[in-house]
């Protein structure tokens, strides 16, 4: 900042050239296209689908409208575009809305260019300063948005028609930068009509009378497409003067899935005298679990079922874990299927019924799709080569085994021991799940999860017995 020009003459004579707002986002994305830098790092799954359809908006100098549902990274799109501003950018000193010292084109800035000219102190902007976010809601107002009369200014005897009369809002007070509307639908149709200009002609009506605003502004919006277009909340003449709609989605791939849960989770789990280890196929049924939600006829699909409720899964299946590890002392916790019985309470408001039915048909619906999800999962990592011996064994004992999530891992793997095939099998299921060393917290994860995938395929029945959980022929 120090070598930075502190003058209109200084940043004159350093070859600075004006840009709008588009124009600057415009070069920089061509320039990291080229040097094929990543745009939105962290991001995951978006790479063919989305990313594309910005890219695009962007070359073509677009406002810009994400249109998904909930829990797509909307947000998170909107808040990587300042990355592709310039890092600094210098305005007027002193003026309430940021304007460029070659070429002012508010009041303020203008008089302060005309009294000081090659002596105009300048002030030096960051691109995460240049980016502005206001939540729809209600209440919003266009004096909150756009701006408002100052009775005291027009008392002194300016003109109504003056932009020196005017207390700028938010959208203004953002320019030379970039103003993003979240859940656009639930803006009150009169705001969103004040919208229409500043989109299309970059010039507001306040009270009636015309206020000329030469406003450099890129404007991004985000909506969910129920309310999109079941409710009809985006005025129609507001979607015309949106230059592109880029739609979101769920993750496409089990993997990309699982990398957003592993990203976003809090899985870290280190207590100092234990860790956590979340074995690959239990990842692999938290995603599954989502993935057979979203296409469930009992689940409200137009609500959606948003990545949120993957990753506080994945939290309440490691907490639970964790909570016997302390307990029992143990140095190594890993998650088992006896876990997920816990999911219900993180997934409550996340999935909406398609009928209202008793409370618990919620909870009871959240069970069955657990069981889908541990039944994809368990195709394949296990076949029948390796599961029919326990399931011989079982026809020919009368004896069961018992599981649990209080029970510690050794004592687990010490009950599945006299079962022909199963420690074999969750040894397989380690190997598998890249656990190649497994330790008796690993066994005791895959032999729940063995046990699990034979009672969902009814080569198994189980029961509950004064809180102790049975495996039995």
């Amino acid at each position: 900042m120090k070598n930075r020009p502190a003058t209109l003459g200084e940043l004159r004579d350093s070859g600075y050239r004006y840009r709008s707002v588009k124009d600057e986002i415009r070069e920089n994305l061509i320039a990291r296209l080229r040097e094929r830098q990543p745009l939105f790092p962290g991001i995951v799954g978006y790479d063919e689908t989305v990313i594309p359809q910005i890219i695009n908006a962007v070359l073509a100098r677009h406002d810009m409208l994400f249109l998904g549902l909930r829990g797509q990274a909307k947000t998170r799109l909107l808040r990587g575009l300042p990355a592709l501003l310039d890092e600094w950018m210098p305005v007027v000193a002193g003026a309430d809305v940021w304007d460029d010292p070659l070429s002012p084109k508010f009041r303020v800035a203008r008089g302060i260019v005309a009294e000081k000219g090659d002596d105009t102190p300048l002030h030096w902007v960051h691109r995460e300063e240049r980016y502005r976010e206001k939540l729809a809601t209600p209440d919003v107002t266009i004096a909150d948005l756009i701006g408002e009369i100052d009775l005291i200014k027009h008392a002194e005897g300016r003109y109504l028609a003056d932009e020196s009369v005017m207390h700028f809002g938010l959208i203004p007070r953002t320019n030379r930068g970039i103003f993003a509307i979240n859940e656009l639908p639930d803006l009150a149709p009169r705001i969103q009509v004040g919208l229409f200009n500043v989109l299309e002609e970059r010039d507001v009506q306040i009270r009636g009378f015309p206020v000329r605003l030469p406003l450099d502004v890129m404007l991004v919006f985000s909506a969910n497409p129920e309310d999109y277009t079941n409710r009809g909340r985006i005025v129609t003449p507001l979607k015309d003067r949106i230059g592109s709609v880029i739609r979101t989605h769920y993750p496409t791939r089990i993997d990309d899935g699982i990398a957003i849960t592993t990203q976003n989770a809090w899985l870290q789990r280190d207590g100092g005298d234990y860790k956590l280890d979340v074995p690959r196929y239990m990842h692999e049924i938290i995603e599954a679990f989502a993935r057979i939600a979203r296409g469930s006829p009992h689940i409200n699909q137009s609500s959606g079922v948003s990545v949120r409720a993957s990753i506080a899964n994945a939290e309440v299946m490691a907490s639970n874990a964790e909570r016997r590890g302390i307990v029992l002392g143990e140095s190594l916790v890993v998650p088992r299927i006896s876990d997920l019985s816990h999911v219900a309470a993180s997934c409550r408001g996340k999935i909406e019924l398609m009928l209202a039915e008793s409370n618990d048909a919620e909870d009871r619906l959240i069970g069955s799709i657990v069981g889908e999800a541990v039944k994809s999962v368990g195709e394949d990592y296990l076949d029948e080569d390796v599961l029919t011996p326990i399931i011989e064994y079982f026809g020919r004992a009368k004896g069961s085994v018992e599981i649990g999530d209080d029970l510690s891992s050794e004592q687990i793997v010490s009950n599945a021991e006299p079962v022909e095939g199963l420690l074999k099998a969750a040894k397989a299921v380690c190997t598998q799940a890249g656990i190649e060393s497994p330790r008796p917290a690993h066994l005791a994860s895959a032999v729940e999860f063995v046990l699990e995938v034979l009672y969902v395929n009814n080569k198994l029945s189980k029961y509950v017995y004064r809180g102790k959980t049975m495996f039995k022929r």
